[in-house]
């Protein structure tokens, strides 16, 4: 990288954070948690209220309720009819949604400015007075059950990758789908979802998140006058999760299918996550992805794999280090016609212990820092983006200062910490190995 941009690069990452430190928060009386991110560039605001509350809160027995009742949410309340909030927001020229994970639910409003207040009395509407008539439950169950078919059960690679969760995950919930098992949904009911909503929709157990052309002022006056009324759950205790023990023994598991296009080879191992005030790690991890697989023309395993022996079509490697417990550092390879699997996973070794064996190349791991230096700058240019930063952080128990700390903590690692890191991820005893294969049927 020639040495004025480099300059200009640096400058840029420096002038950026700065202006990244103009968040505000504060807690109301209720327990609200409240995040002000300033962005007066553009005339639009992104309102986003996190409950920390997911899949993997769930009881045994109840999969999939986390994520019912973020379709019930949309059912409405005394004062908003079934499928009214999300007409209200379009008619005003924005746009809404909500998605559900293992470790928290969010639901959010893209819209212009001067309509935050409308969003927050909406929002605050359904945090504690959601009404839902028996028929609206009935048909939204067949609607994820049907989701479930279309996303799950007709897709042979998504059915690998929940059998690979089930197995990497001995004691921790993460290894129970968040949209559910399919025998626990059909059971969900109403009772089920109210149980849920009046246990974990509560202001004292969310946080609230405004990015955009906002005052902090402003927002603290409006979010007291439509959330402030709000009545907390008494006696909410904190999260308590098990945990995972020793893993001991590799698992390996086979999915064939008539519907496989393409088998390929998958594993996931257990990995470090994201810690408050411990994020060194995980930033090293994140690293170790992107040379190893981040890229499909230059990582590590790219070359070697899809240009060097042209053994496979497609490599990568991926970690998120964003959860509460575990995570998962995961590599996968889909071998050119006429290669097999085993093939495949003893190439896919063969990088690895290369890799182990040979460290980190200098400009591969200076051409990683410089992109994501930079894709952290492009990311700050969406209001909608930094909303969800700042809202995963705190869901999973970071804090504003980790989010801070993070781009500085990435520009920070060593090749000495990745190769550490990568020496402590590649444990098999801790990993499980996928294969997808094409059922050929079997011949009469």
């Amino acid at each position: 990288m020639p040495r004025r941009l480099g300059y200009m690069l640096a400058f840029a990452v420096l002038t950026t954070a700065a202006q990244a430190d103009t968040v505000t928060s504060f807690q109301l009386e209720i327990g609200l948690d409240v995040v002000v991110k300033e962005d007066h560039r553009a005339p639009v605001v992104t309102q986003m209220v996190w409950y920390r509350a997911g899949a993997a809160d769930e009881v045994a027995g109840k999969s999939g309720i986390a994520h019912f009742l973020e379709h019930l949410m949309f059912k409405g309340t005394d004062d908003v009819g079934p499928g009214e909030l999300s007409a209200i927001v379009e008619a005003q020229g924005g746009n809404d949604n909500a998605f559900t994970t293992w470790d928290y639910t969010a639901y959010f409003q893209h819209v212009a400015a001067d309509r935050l207040d409308l969003m927050m009395k909406l929002e605050a509407d359904r945090m504690r007075d959601l009404r839902l008539a028996e028929a609206d439950v009935k048909t939204e169950l067949q609607v994820i059950l049907e989701e479930r078919s279309q996303r799950t059960d007709s897709d042979p690679g998504a059915l690998l990758t929940e059998q690979v969760d089930a197995a990497l995950f001995q004691n921790l919930r993460y290894g129970v789908p968040i949209i559910g098992w399919r025998h626990e949904m059909e059971t969900l009911n109403r009772d089920d979802a109210l149980a849920w909503y009046s246990r974990y929709y509560a202001p004292n157990n969310a946080i609230l998140v405004v990015a955009g052309d906002v005052l902090p002022d402003d927002v603290r006056k409006m979010a007291e006058a439509h959330y402030g009324p709000l009545k907390p759950t008494p006696g909410l205790m904190p999260r308590v999760r098990p945990s995972e023990p020793p893993q001991l023994s590799e698992r390996r598991l086979t999915l064939s299918d008539e519907r496989v296009s393409q088998p390929y080879v998958s594993r996931n191992y257990l990995a470090r996550e994201r810690n408050t005030g411990d994020q060194k790690k995980a930033a090293a991890l994140v690293i170790l992805a992107q040379l190893l697989g981040g890229s499909g023309t230059t990582s590590v395993m790219a070359r070697a794999l899809q240009f060097d022996t042209q053994t496979a079509v497609y490599s990568s490697a991926f970690y998120d280090g964003t959860s509460i417990d575990s995570a998962t550092f995961g590599l996968a390879v889909v071998p050119v016609p006429g290669v097999s699997l085993q093939q495949a996973e003893d190439a896919m070794d063969g990088v690895i212990a290369k890799f182990l064996k040979d460290g980190v190349e200098p400009k591969a791991f200076a051409r990683i820092k410089t992109q994501i230096a930079a894709a952290d700058i492009y990311a700050r240019d969406d209001i909608g983006g930094l909303a969800n930063k700042y809202g995963e952080a705190l869901a999973i128990g970071l804090t504003i200062k980790d989010v801070q700390d993070w781009p500085g903590i990435l520009a920070a690692v060593t090749p000495e910490e990745v190769m550490s890191a990568a020496a402590e991820v590649f444990d098999k005893r801790s990993a499980v190995t996928g294969w997808l294969l094409k059922d050929e049927g079997v011949a009469q």
